[in-house]
């Protein structure tokens, strides 16, 4: 199982815990990064730093800080391969994790990635996409439709409401870090890209994280062999819906 990371920025929650179900399940999962070196997170989200008075809110929790931890110390994570590898038939399936720092460009916006992403969908094996990772799916453009693999599913993402609440409550120290592109969200340009914006699913309001004790504070969206997730919030519901499609 194959989850793609950038160099620099992704999201902690939304990697570490999904690898930490899958592989307590017996999943052998492997990482690629653009260049084969070890990635590395986003610190603001991994301990706090410069996140001021909402820290504790917005930062990564001790379970997924503790994942995050084991997770850098195994021979996955410190061995990654380059995207340019990447082999869709060595595979079963894909994670697309998210994180909003503007390191994740080189991610959301890698042309051979979204190639990878495409083949994923042609060959109907699980794809699973959270947060940011969302857009990249949305961006994988099919040949020969000249459509996004995503045109004819139904998914989540990040919300509107909640891109623009983490801008608002940090911006005066912040800036647009909250903002991966300041000039669109990432819900209004997933939606572009769907062939009926009502596709787009908005689950009930995300005030909690989930656990494996909170299952109903997360929210996904499966449609065929792919599974969404909007934020940190869902990661425990989304590695386990992704996990059954893994093993469907």
């Amino acid at each position: 199982m194959l989850i793609p990371l950038p160099s620099y920025g992704f999201d902690p929650t939304e990697v570490a815990i999904p690898w930490k179900l899958l592989t307590d399940r017996g999943v052998e999962v492997v990482f690629a990064t653009p260049n084969g070196q070890i990635a590395k997170t986003d610190t603001k989200m991994l301990i706090g730093e410069e996140l001021g008075i909402w820290k504790l809110m917005l930062k990564a929790r001790k379970d997924a800080v503790d994942a995050y931890r084991a997770m850098e110390k195994s021979n996955a994570f410190c061995q990654p391969v380059s995207i340019n590898d990447i082999c869709v038939n060595d595979f079963d399936g894909l994670v697309l994790p998210g994180g909003h720092d503007k390191g994740v460009k080189e991610y959301l916006e890698s042309k051979t990635l979204q190639q990878k992403v495409v083949a994923f969908f042609n060959a109907t094996k699980p794809v699973g996409a959270i947060c940011h990772g969302v857009v990249l799916a949305a961006r994988s453009i099919d040949p020969v439709s000249n459509q996004s693999v995503l045109f004819n599913y139904k998914t989540t993402s990040l919300l509107k409401s909640q891109e623009m609440l983490a801008y608002n409550m940090t911006r005066l120290w912040l800036n647009d870090y909250y903002l991966t592109y300041p000039e669109i969200t990432v819900e209004d340009e997933v939606k572009s890209v769907l062939a009926d914006a009502s596709h787009f699913q908005y689950g009930p309001t995300p005030l909690f994280r989930d656990d494996m004790e909170h299952l109903t504070r997360g929210f996904t969206v499966v449609d065929r062999n792919y599974v969404s997730a909007r934020w940190p919030g869902d990661a425990y519901n989304f590695a386990l819906a992704f996990l059954k499609l893994l093993e469907g």
